[in-house]
């Protein structure tokens, strides 16, 4: 797959291989719709941006973040790749793969409804891990080295973000505390809009590396050819994603900003900036360390550490359990739903 002339022309000889990338751009289109919103949440309810030009910035970011990510480091969506096998006969694996995904965008769109602010990421791995076991009728098709990654990334997003959160929050607390008000609320203005901008670049560096990594699962298992162990984006991928994402941001996503900057923790402009550069950084550091994770994980736990910092009882823990939950039965249910959508897919099309 040198051009994207190759890549038109293979998806337009093969139906399925078709059905199946044009679900991944769908995913991708509900992933910027859904969980790019939390990147941007603070921002807005802090005032410091309206929600229309904030959507726009993060849209802007998005595109720039899977871009500029993907040409430093691309393991994450190597790791994506590898998670799981598909098995040898490409017809069945472009099946199951479409199932995998029509499942991903069928949790994001009820997430959204009942504006819960959920993981595509950790769908996208459910969706994927519960497809290829009822490829396999067992756990052959899971490669838990990989695997892994996700366990540790849930971890570590978790315990980073809320650290990190309470962390920046007490130094800057300490900063300024003796500061004028007036004039530390302009600093902060400016500060958490670039803080809105850098949490929206490491969304589209994190989340556009594992939708491309599909993409790459589709060509390679509808021509019937392993992954190689190193793997190539190539630049128009890059901006073919980056582009979807960005459009699916620009869609909007009122109720999880709402959610996410409102309902959990009243915040300040000076928290809300604590919150967007400690998720920045969790981010970051996930992605050099080839650990695929949420992003929501690492911006909602980082506004709990902020809020911390004043006081626990200060964090809205009904909101912080409803988003709990929902990560909780993201696995089971998504890879649930995957196993099921395969099962059909495969009576359908086969």
């Amino acid at each position: 797959m040198n051009s994207i002339y190759d890549f038109w022309s293979q998806m337009t000889a093969n139906p399925l291989l078709f059905l199946a990338v044009t679900l991944t751009l769908g995913v991708i289109l509900v992933n910027g719709w859904t969980d790019a919103p939390n990147a941007i949440a603070t921002c807005v309810v802090t005032r410091c941006m309206p929600a229309k030009a904030a959507i726009l910035m993060a849209a802007f970011f998005n595109f720039f973040g899977v871009f500029v990510m993907t040409l430093i480091n691309a393991t994450v969506a190597e790791t994506i790749t590898k998670m799981v096998n598909f098995g040898s006969d490409p017809d069945k694996a472009i099946i199951a793969l479409s199932a995998a995904l029509f499942a991903i965008v069928l949790w994001a769109i009820l997430a959204w409804i009942f504006g819960i602010p959920t993981s595509e990421s950790h769908a996208l791995i459910a969706g994927l891990t519960g497809s290829a076991i009822a490829l396999h009728n067992n756990l052959e098709g899971v490669n838990g080295n990989e695997w892994i990654k996700v366990i540790y990334g849930i971890i570590i997003s978790v315990v980073l973000g809320f650290g990190a959160g309470w962390i920046v929050c007490k130094i800057v607390s300490g900063l300024f505390r003796k500061s004028d008000r007036m004039k530390t609320d302009l600093f902060f203005r400016g500060a958490q809009i670039m803080g809105a901008a850098s949490m929206a670049f490491m969304h589209g560096a994190q989340d556009g590396q594992k939708f491309m990594g599909v993409i790459l699962l589709c060509l390679y298992m509808s021509n019937g050819v392993e992954l190689p162990s190193d793997i190539t984006i190539p630049i128009w991928l890059m901006l073919i994603c980056s582009a979807v994402m960005a459009a699916g941001t620009a869609m909007g996503g009122k109720k999880i900003i709402k959610s996410v900057g409102m309902d959990m923790v009243k915040l300040e402009k000076y928290q809300g900036f604590s919150a967007d550069i400690a998720a920045a950084f969790s981010l970051l550091f996930c992605s050099v360390f080839s650990l695929p994770v949420s992003t929501t994980h690492a911006k909602t736990t980082s506004i709990m550490g902020v809020g911390a910092v004043k006081r626990v009882s200060a964090i809205n823990f009904g909101v912080v359990k409803e988003m709990v939950l929902t990560w909780v039965l993201t696995f089971p249910g998504c890879g649930l739903v995957g196993f099921i959508m395969t099962k059909i897919f495969i009576l359908l099309f086969t």
